[in-house]
């Protein structure tokens, strides 16, 4: 593929990644609630991974054309991003209680990082919206192969920003545990709007 092209995609995909949502929310909760947040991150990539080869099998093409398919994976998954957000609003973490004991165990976090990514509708459209518009079907490289690539990308640029916001929240909110309290529940209320949001688009439509 030419740089050209893997150049602007980068370019494309990096303005989308510092867009905060429900991934940012969730990295910033993590952050402050968790020992660390390598095991929720991770799970939040390896959801961009699975996403990325649903799309490159052409899986995700047969999705978006099913409305039936396509409502029962945006119910679930705003349904489970409500369900993450309420559980901040009623829980929301703070320095001081961020530690081990109350820590859900790695697997927890890795799991609930995955369905953010994994299970996230908007997610699964944007790849299917965007990733297609920079393959070249003429180039010796299959289209499956360039899906792959151009996903890879997109998960290094991701990987960046969502650790860095995730180690930033705890640097800096780390000896605030008022304002750690009020952002926690902003993301709470972030998961909760993005979700009752790409219900009625997907109902209204």
């Amino acid at each position: 593929m030419p740089l050209s092209t893997l150049t602007a995609f980068w370019a494309v995909s990096a303005l989308l990644v510092i867009t905060p949502g429900a991934d940012w929310a969730y990295a910033i909760s993590s952050g402050l609630k968790n020992k660390s947040v390598v095991p929720a991150i991770t799970g939040m990539l390896t959801g961009y991974v699975a996403v990325t080869v649903i799309v490159a099998s052409g899986v995700g093409a047969l999705i978006a054309a099913n409305p039936q398919a396509l409502t029962v994976l945006t119910v679930a998954g705003c349904v489970y991003l409500m369900w993450l957000g309420l559980g901040i609003l009623r829980h929301p973490a703070t320095p001081d209680v961020g530690n081990a004991s109350d820590s859900p165990s790695i697997l927890k976090q890795y799991v609930k990082g995955f369905g953010v990514s994994g299970l996230n509708p908007k997610v699964m459209l944007l790849f299917l919206a965007l990733i297609p518009q920079f393959t070249i079907p003429t180039a010796n490289v299959s289209v499956a192969w360039q899906i792959v690539i151009l996903g890879l990308i997109h998960i290094a640029s991701t990987a960046a920003v969502y650790f860095t916001v995730g180690f930033s929240a705890k640097a800096v909110l780390g000896t605030r545990p008022a304002l750690a309290r009020g952002i926690s529940r902003l993301s709470g209320v972030l998961m909760i709007a993005i979700a009752v949001i790409m219900l009625v688009q997907r109902f209204a439509s």
